[in-house]
């Protein structure tokens, strides 16, 4: 059943010439405006194929169908906030602190400047959520965060950075969402960001404390 489900959401195949891979990227062009014009609940691989202006039978050579389209752009969007997390996170130069209040700020700002796509692509996420593919994107942001955490928190136990890493993507993850649901200002979105900083910045600061006078 998850191969099954795996070789649903993933791309047909790969495109190999430099004309493929222009029509891979104007298919996956076009899906981003129809997924933000028209939700996840109308999006089709017609109006995608109507949208990037090929036949629907061109669209079906690399994607077979809508799921394998919004798996594609959902893995995009992983990708980019996992290169975001290991270059700011594993950037061992600046203390963690600053590291982490930098990765806050990136992520705020990230969530009101695509909004409206990731909205739509939570709202897909039924048809994919439980594949392999999605399994092995959330481990990867897990061991970001617990090389950082292991730096972080350098007297804590495992248990207790774990759960640190934990409450802190979560937390960063649920506010940004309902945070970015309504228009922000830089001001409104620089006030949100330092203000979940200095939380997360206090909390493992505390967290050292206790371990130090324990």
């Amino acid at each position: 059943m998850a191969d099954r489900r795996s070789r649903s959401v993933s791309s047909r195949k790969q495109p190999q010439q430099a004309r493929s891979t222009e029509l891979v990227a104007a298919i996956l062009d076009a899906a981003v405006q129809v997924l933000a014009k028209e939700g996840a609940q109308r999006f089709t691989t017609a109006r995608v194929a109507e949208r990037a202006g090929v036949s629907v039978g061109s669209l079906y050579q690399y994607f077979p169908n809508k799921a394998a389209i919004l798996f594609r752009l959902q893995s995009d969007e992983w990708r980019r906030t996992s290169d975001m997390l290991r270059g700011i996170l594993a950037d061992d130069a600046k203390p963690p602190p600053l590291r982490l209040r930098a990765l806050v700020n990136a992520f705020i700002r990230s969530e009101c400047e695509e909004a409206a796509i990731r909205t739509a692509l939570s709202d897909a996420a039924p048809l994919y959520r439980d594949a392999p593919e999605a399994q092995d994107a959330r481990a990867a942001g897990k061991g970001i965060v617990a090389a950082f955490m292991r730096e972080a928190l350098p007297r804590a136990t495992d248990a207790t950075r774990a759960l640190a890493g934990e409450l802190i993507t979560t937390t960063l993850s649920e506010v940004g969402k309902r945070f970015s649901e309504a228009p922000r200002s830089e001001t409104e979105i620089a006030r949100q960001a330092d203000g979940l900083a200095d939380m997360f910045c206090a909390y493992l600061g505390e967290l050292e404390r206790r371990r130090n006078h324990s």
